[in-house]
């Protein structure tokens, strides 16, 4: 180890101290709420991302902090994702059935087009509107990212289209549980519900918890496929903002830039995919799956502290009245197109 990378692992270390105190701390609320009640009402991953928002609100964690939050709230939670690969057999995939999948990308693409359409009857411009409506029905901030220099974008516009993800993320893992209990949706029903609504992994995952281990796997899955429409969408959106007919901006048309390769197919997708086969092939010892769930659990929480600590909820009142609206609304109407598609499929 060469003493930049020390330096380096050292900056990581109170950060990632914080996380895991936060994420303990989590776990003894959730012992606590057992105990009183008999039963966990809110899981431990919620708990986690409640008491770091609260954190974030009193105080904001200064540059000695900032290094290992951003791990955790990154690789801590890619790996985590990879591990959570070796609870998902074939058999999971297959139970939720082709359609679903199949249904996954006409959602996604109906998604950013109605998206696209509410953000410019709002007066967003169309780069602005662009940047919503994939962050809307992809995936949150990676997605704004990686489309941003497709399209030209500008940091106002990234800026502006990613300052009410974080509030309004953990708004959806916190009602999102009440709704599916409200419906009395089924456990595969209601993961697909998360994965197809929620904008990251991590609050998919806190999200579907609450619902059971189905939950969380298929939404997970699902999630995920819809990650994977982050390529095609980056290669049409550089085919349209190269047309000559299309003007996204006629004085200052951008350059075609695809995102590298590892932004359009993150490695802990490849690496999710890569652990289900080897469960489904029967390469992983069924004395390990236990220890491996425990351990993507205990990572996911970490995680969802680091979530917390990052969510400033005065971010709301930069975001803008007409981009609040239209994340509002697009949200909803991927909400109400998610739930007809499960219905109609009979999950």
């Amino acid at each position: 180890m060469t003493v930049q990378q020390g330096e380096r692992y050292a900056r990581i270390i109170p950060g990632l101290a914080l996380c895991a105190f936060v994420a303990g701390a989590a776990y003894v609320l959730q012992r606590f709420e057992l105990a009183v009640s008999g039963r966990a009402w809110i899981e431990a991953l919620v708990i986690a991302i409640l008491v770091g928002a609260a954190i974030r609100t009193a105080w904001t964690p200064g540059e000695r902090w900032r290094p290992g939050i951003d791990f955790s709230a990154k690789l801590v939670l890619e790996i985590a994702v990879v591990m959570l690969g070796a609870s998902v057999s074939a058999a999971t995939i297959l139970s939720a059935g082709l359609p679903l999948l199949v249904s996954i990308l006409a959602i996604v693409a109906v998604a950013i087009l109605l998206s696209f359409a509410i953000g410019r009857a709002l007066g967003l411009s169309k780069r602005l509107a662009i940047l919503v409506a994939c962050g809307n029905s992809i995936c949150g901030n990676s997605a704004i990212a990686a489309v941003a220099p497709v399209i030209g974008a500008d940091g106002d516009d990234v800026a502006s289209s990613i300052a009410f993800t974080a509030v309004l993320g953990v708004i959806v893992v916190l009602a999102l549980p009440l709704i599916g209990a409200v419906l009395h949706m089924t456990q595969v029903g209601y993961g697909a519900l998360a994965g197809l609504t929620v904008y990251a992994v991590p609050q998919v995952i806190a999200a579907a918890a609450p619902m059971g281990a189905k939950s969380v796997q298929i939404g997970t899955l699902v999630k995920l496929i819809r990650v994977l429409m982050l390529g095609p969408v980056c290669v049409a959106l550089s085919l349209v903002a190269g047309s000559p007919r299309t003007k996204i901006n006629a004085a200052d048309r951008p350059k075609l830039r695809l995102p590298a390769f590892h932004r359009l197919v993150p490695w802990f997708i490849i690496g999710f995919i890569a652990m289900v086969v080897l469960r489904s092939v029967d390469v992983i010892p069924a004395w390990l799956l236990a220890p491996i769930a425990t351990a993507a659990t205990v990572l996911t929480v970490i995680s969802m502290a680091a979530l917390g600590l990052g969510v400033d909820v005065r971010t709301v009142s930069r975001a803008g009245l007409r981009v609040t609206i239209t994340v509002i609304l697009s949200l909803l109407m991927l909400g109400s197109a998610s739930f007809g598609l499960i219905r109609l499929l009979h999950l």
